[in-house]
């Protein structure tokens, strides 16, 4: 069993920065990909980030490339998304996900996700 806890989430004015920041527990953390998601309301869960734990590569959605980054911390089993030149259409809460095994089939598919953090609300006021 893994615990994500989310924080860094609040209220920024477009152009502004954040840093979401996911402590994990329960397991080896180093031996999960973790991605980052986000969700508003009606829509389905949207992969944002991803940082995987074979090779650390990381991965974008297309509309966060360039502002976002992901990082990972094993020593402190801690993950981190900077986000930089937020736009109100980053307005969402966002989960921390952490994979059962170290390979996803796609790292932006919620299904290759086993464990959720309580999600963390992000809001860009333009």
């Amino acid at each position: 069993q893994v615990q994500l806890v989310e924080s860094g989430g609040g209220l920024v004015q477009a152009g502004g920065s954040l840093r979401l920041s996911c402590a994990a527990s329960g397991r080896t953390f180093s031996s999960s990909t973790m991605a980052w998601f986000r969700q508003t309301p009606g829509k389905e869960r949207e992969f944002v980030a991803a940082i995987s734990a074979t090779d650390g590569r990381t991965y974008y959605a297309d509309s966060v490339l360039g502002r976002f980054t992901i990082s990972r911390d094993n020593a402190k089993n801690t993950v981190t998304l900077q986000m930089n030149s937020l736009k109100p259409e980053d307005t969402a809460v966002y989960f921390c996900a952490a994979s059962r095994f170290p390979w996803v089939r796609s790292f932006g598919n919620v299904d290759d996700y086993a464990y959720w953090g309580q999600g963390t609300q992000v809001t860009v006021s333009s």
